[in-house]
């Protein structure tokens, strides 16, 4: 085994690390595999007096050590955990699959962006953590400035892509010099600790300077969110939750950067090529079983080609093959559980009124996936704008099919929802796509593609879809400092 490898065990509960220390505490609660309902161990499921132990920590490791003075100790720490992520891809994989129900290749692909995330920001770290200005302004005078770590940096992730959501926040945090307090949750809880050994394993880092616990109610988050003790919050889930945070924070100023939820809209021009832009939107209705913050839940199309994408989408989506998390054959696997799978189908059948189903999909609730939370997908034609389906997050694979007449009409369909995380555009002239994400209400604009991102570029959200966000590119250390500035007065000599 090497030094970065630790050791698995599926009899060990998940558990909390806090001040470098496991929690003593009784494993509670149950960790569930979507696919088969079964129970897959057991987790130690934590709330208020984690969160406050564990901000204490963090601030005793902030203010009493060499954590946000020392950039190469930060750059070491961010790497140590970089190797470990990368040493235990397929321990980490597995256990994603497992509680989430993430189909495995998907799983292996989140534990690979989380190491590059992370390699990112140690390098960044490294040349932007300390890097201020200055400038003479006149010959007595001289200004400069020093960006310095806020303090301790609260971290809430969901549970659809924990350990790349964890890096993306936790990796600028711990290269801007802050000490951190990551909610992680119960969803997930056999992965997290996971990921917590990894941190213990992890040699440069000191004592207190990150703390890991699970939760599966709110006490913990909402002490994150309260506590004067926490200089900047990070979250990311539902824009419900999130404007919830934003309520609890008000008393404290502390700093907030919340990405939230989104309603993608993918639009087909024209021109649009649909041998690329029909899989492109299966994929993205079906990627992470749809439970992503970018799924691709609007399909708007230009009335020229509407008759043909509609059948192909269609034959695609009705195509798709339902299955277990870890089954190589499964193109789409379950929701997270199964009160998640029926709440989806409440509001397809509520939307029926005024949608035409094209494919219906829904629960299966016979045969071998009977047990699971497995949901097939469902594309329901719409005209009208003001109805549920269309202006809230499902956060299932369900997607609706929009006829326009005009680039104008798409951009006014595209724009009515309050979401503005990301839209997708189809066309053969690239021009005519630029023009039109100008006048969209996004913070990413695909073209011709769908869900690409990358660690050296922002990732952020218009409207209801984000505040800040920026967790990603050479603005992430930004979120988590406060840039003090000198004003020096030359007083003359004798």
């Amino acid at each position: 085994m090497s030094t970065t490898e630790v050791a698995t065990g599926s009899a060990v509960p998940g558990r909390h690390w806090i001040n470098a220390e496991w929690a003593q505490a009784p494993a509670t609660g149950k960790s569930i595999n979507p696919s088969t309902g079964e129970v897959v161990g057991r987790y130690q499921d934590g709330g208020a007096d984690e969160a406050s132990a564990a901000i204490a920590a963090a601030g005793t490791a902030f203010a009493a050590g060499d954590w946000a003075r020392d950039v190469d100790l930060r750059a070491r720490a961010l790497s140590q955990i970089a190797d470990g992520v990368e040493a235990n891809a397929q321990e980490l994989a597995s256990r994603i699959s497992r509680e989430s129900g993430k189909l495995r290749w998907q799983a292996v692909f989140e534990v690979g962006t989380a190491v590059r995330w992370l390699r990112y920001n140690a390098a960044a770290g490294l040349v932007g953590s300390d890097v201020g200005r200055h400038a003479d302004i006149s010959q007595e005078i001289h200004f400069r400035s020093s960006p310095e770590p806020l303090g301790v940096a609260g971290i809430i992730t969901p549970w659809n892509a924990p350990i790349t959501l964890t890096a993306r926040a936790l990796g600028p945090a711990l290269a801007a010099g802050c000490t951190a307090v990551v909610k992680m949750p119960a969803q997930t809880a056999l992965t997290n600790s996971f990921f917590a050994e990894i941190i213990a394993h992890c040699t440069a880092i000191p004592p207190g300077v990150v703390n890991v616990f699970t939760e599966s109610g709110s006490e913990g988050a909402e002490l994150l969110a309260t506590s004067p003790d926490v200089a900047v919050l990070s979250y990311t889930g539902s824009t419900a939750v999130g404007r919830k945070i934003v309520e609890a924070s008000a008393a404290t100023l502390k700093r907030l950067n919340l990405e939230l939820g989104g309603k993608t809209p993918l639009i087909l021009l024209d021109d649009a090529d649909l041998d690329v832009a029909i899989p492109t939107a299966v994929s993205a209705v079906t990627m992470l079983n749809g439970q992503f913050c970018v799924t691709g839940s609007r399909v708007l199309v230009h009335r020229a080609i509407a008759g043909e994408a509609r059948e192909r989408l269609s034959e695609a989506l009705s195509a798709v093959r339902p299955g277990p998390s870890d089954e190589p054959g499964s193109q789409i696997g379950p929701l997270i559980d199964r009160a998640s799978a029926e709440r989806v189908d409440r509001l397809v059948e509520d939307a029926l009124p005024d949608a035409m189903p094209l494919v219906r999909g829904g629960l299966i609730t016979d045969g071998p996936l009977a047990a699971g939370a497995f949901y097939r997908p469902t594309l329901l034609e719409v005209e009208r704008l003001d109805i549920p389906v269309v202006q809230e997050e499902l956060f299932g694979p369900v997607q609706t099919f929009e006829v326009f007449d005009s680039d104008a009409e798409a951009v006014r369909r595209a724009n009515a929802t309050e979401y503005g995380l990301g839209a997708a555009i189809f066309t053969r002239n690239t021009g005519r796509a630029r023009a039109l994400g100008r006048a969209l209400q996004a913070a990413g604009v695909w073209i011709n593609t769908w869900g690409l991102l990358n660690e050296k570029f922002e990732q952020g959200g218009y409207k209801a879809s984000g505040n800040g966000g920026f967790l990603c590119g050479p603005r992430a250390l930004e979120q988590f400092q406060q840039v003090k500035v000198y004003a020096e007065l030359a007083i003359p000599h004798g």
